[in-house]
């Protein structure tokens, strides 16, 4: 997806005129977060503030400062009846005419956004690898794609995607940021169980998932013990992956159902527990 800055500015330099819409505030059941924009130019539209009349309402809002030249507006709706939808919420939209230091401003705000974003590291560039890459390149995730073999990437990454070709896994593991997610499915059963073990070290993975069967995860666990390390970590590890997987061994259903794991472990910051990274790895 395009990022809002880059649209305004192609715009703007193809002397397209544009407004900036912004949800300032949003209290109650609402369809977009505070922060959430759109642009609004004269036959074209980029992101999105909720669909539906709330967002009707900003576009002809919009069209009619292209026309009168106005600057700036303020919309503050509530979301009954009146605007047909039923969310119950109340919305204050921010309504811009958009230059360049609008520009500068999405930039930056798109900065902070991706700053913000969860580490996910994904091992392994093998079918169900590169199926992954391709279904969580659009997701609100900082995507690390790591593996040894050159040849197993394919020739154009995902856009957003950063490939790392290593022969030590282990390493941009350690060097992970605390609440990382880690996905583990390299082309080796024994890697596997180096990695998985490594994050579950750490103590401060917001997700641990392998690939595999329940009889692989049975045979980690005792591999796991058998080195002498916490059993307790191993409640934070999922594997198999894909909770809701019925049968369906395709790449793609994989994928996606992974992302909704990932997802919502990621928005449960209590999964990640606060030992700093090392502690109780003995």
């Amino acid at each position: 997806m395009t990022a809002l800055s880059t649209t305004l500015s192609n715009w703007l330099t193809q002397g397209a005129p544009a407004i900036l819409v912004t949800v300032a505030e949003a209290r109650g059941s609402t369809p977009r977060e505070e922060g959430a924009g759109m642009l609004v130019g004269r036959e074209a539209c980029a992101g999105t503030v909720g669909g539906g009349r709330l967002e009707w309402t900003a576009i002809a809002a919009a069209r009619r400062m292209l026309e009168d030249g106005s600057v700036a507006e303020t919309l503050d709706l509530a979301l009954g009846p009146a605007t047909g939808q039923c969310c119950g919420g109340h919305v204050v939209l921010r309504l811009e005419r958009a230059d360049g230091g609008t520009v500068a401003a999405l930039q930056e705000r798109e900065r902070r956004a991706l700053d913000a974003r969860p580490t996910l590291l994904l091992f392994g560039a093998g079918h169900v690898g590169r199926a992954m890459a391709t279904a969580f390149a659009p997701l609100p995730l900082r995507l690390r794609w790591i593996d040894g073999r050159a040849q197993e990437f394919p020739e154009t990454i995902p856009a957003g995607v950063e490939r790392i070709l290593t022969e030590s896994p282990l390493d941009p593991l350690a060097g992970a940021p605390p609440g990382a997610g880690y996905l583990v499915l390299t082309h080796s059963h024994a890697l596997d169980f180096e990695i998985a073990e490594a994050a579950l070290r750490r103590g401060d993975a917001a997700y641990v998932g392998m690939i595999g069967s329940a009889t692989k995860r049975a045979k980690f666990e005792r591999w796991f013990r058998a080195r002498g390390r916490d059993a307790g970590a191993l409640e934070r590890l999922t594997c198999p992956i894909g909770a809701a997987l019925t049968g369906d061994k395709r790449p793609e259903v994989i994928a996606a159902l992974v992302a909704a794991e990932l997802l919502v472990a990621f928005a449960v910051p209590s999964r990640v527990s606060l030992s700093p990274p090392g502690r109780g790895s003995g």
